[in-house]
């Protein structure tokens, strides 16, 4: 496999080689940085939920929608991304995503650590130091291949991304941009300085080795991951792409239609991210669920699966619960830090 040390690309191409590298079934680690800032939303994330387009438009900030899960997040160049695309039939591939993180997380605990960040694991996919988040990541399988990505934090802006985000009034920005000063932190937060990106690539890339066997170091992309990259942005980059997980909806938890049924609203903050549904409950029973938010579920696919499950199930937690286990248990379903329970739970507002 090969080690691309490419430092600053453009923003598409910080997100579209790893998908290309997927696609064409390369193994791989890019690490890299975006030339330009950007927003980038998880895969199942609600763009108009989460992001305040308007903003983004007018400020010519770029939103992309990643075909990997977790939360949205505002990317400069301060932020170095590494990203990991392994065949998923490799036997040092665990078949359980959290295992996935523990194990492929740990090279970049090290390396935190070698340039004076007191970096530690948090499940499911988080890197901490002393109790603020310093490492965002995520897992995907794409064409039976396993990625994970995430980014060493050199600085960050903590306003702007308070500002891409889409709250309710100013005074919750206010609290947004608050709580991002206490809960996430940097490189130059924890040590005073920033050390070099080729150092921290490189760092991590002889880690990697010594788990995976020798790596091609290279830093240049050839001809045809390039082609590949290119054509995944024309047909990711467009409206349609990043507004595939949007549905609209009433800003209310519940709007009553006619006796017996309700539009339905709700969300749970849970260990393995925020879960947000919008559902209609007509007599009882369950229909046209939508699921989004910025969690993590394998496959990708066994979301819009689970919503067609759903289908005219009864709004019933402890059936409701019985019903996605069964769901999970007979398609080989994983959503770390979300469980069956979790689902029902939110799906019910009123239990």
């Amino acid at each position: 496999m090969k080690y691309y040390f490419l430092d600053k690309v453009s923003w598409a191409h910080s997100q579209a080689l790893y998908h290309a590298a997927a696609y064409l079934q390369h193994e791989a680690l890019f690490i890299l940085r975006p030339s330009s800032p950007y927003v980038c939303i998880g895969f199942h994330q609600d763009a108009e939920q989460e992001i305040d387009l308007a903003f983004a438009a007018e400020h010519q900030i770029p939103v992309f929608r990643r075909e990997v899960g977790g939360g949205a997040v505002y990317l400069d160049g301060n932020q170095l991304f590494y990203q990991l695309i392994l065949r998923s039939d490799r036997p040092e591939v665990p078949k359980n995503k959290e295992a996935v993180y523990r194990k492929f997380l740990a090279p970049v605990i090290e390396t935190y650590r070698e340039f004076g960040v007191a970096a530690e694991y948090k499940p499911v996919n988080d890197i901490i130091a002393n109790g603020r988040k310093v490492s965002g990541n995520g897992a995907a399988e794409i064409n039976d291949m396993t990625i994970l990505v995430g980014n060493f934090i050199l600085d960050f802006d903590y306003e702007m991304m308070s500002k891409c985000l889409r709250v309710p009034d100013e005074k919750f920005r206010d609290k947004v941009f608050k709580t991002l000063q206490e809960n996430l932190s940097t490189f130059l937060r924890e040590t005073g300085s920033m050390p070099t990106t080729r150092a921290l690539g490189d760092a991590l890339a002889k880690r990697y080795e010594a788990m995976l066997g020798p790596m091609e170091w290279t830093t240049e992309v050839g001809a045809e991951l390039l082609a590949k990259a290119d054509q995944l942005q024309d047909e990711r980059h467009t409206p349609e792409w990043l507004l595939a997980n949007d549905r609209r909806r009433p800003d209310a938890r519940s709007v009553k239609i006619r006796e017996g049924v309700h539009v339905v609203q709700n969300m749970l903050k849970t260990p393995g991210g925020l879960v947000r549904v919008t559902a209609v409950n007509e007599d009882g029973l369950l229909r046209d669920v939508h699921i989004s938010g910025d969690f993590f579920i394998y496959p990708a696919e066994a979301l819009n699966r689970l919503e067609q499950a759903l289908e005219g199930s009864p709004a019933e937690i402890e059936a409701l619960t019985r019903r996605i286990e069964a769901f999970y248990s007979g398609g080989l379903v994983e959503s770390p830090g979300v469980a069956p329970a979790d689902l029902a739970r939110v799906l019910v507002p009123t239990a």
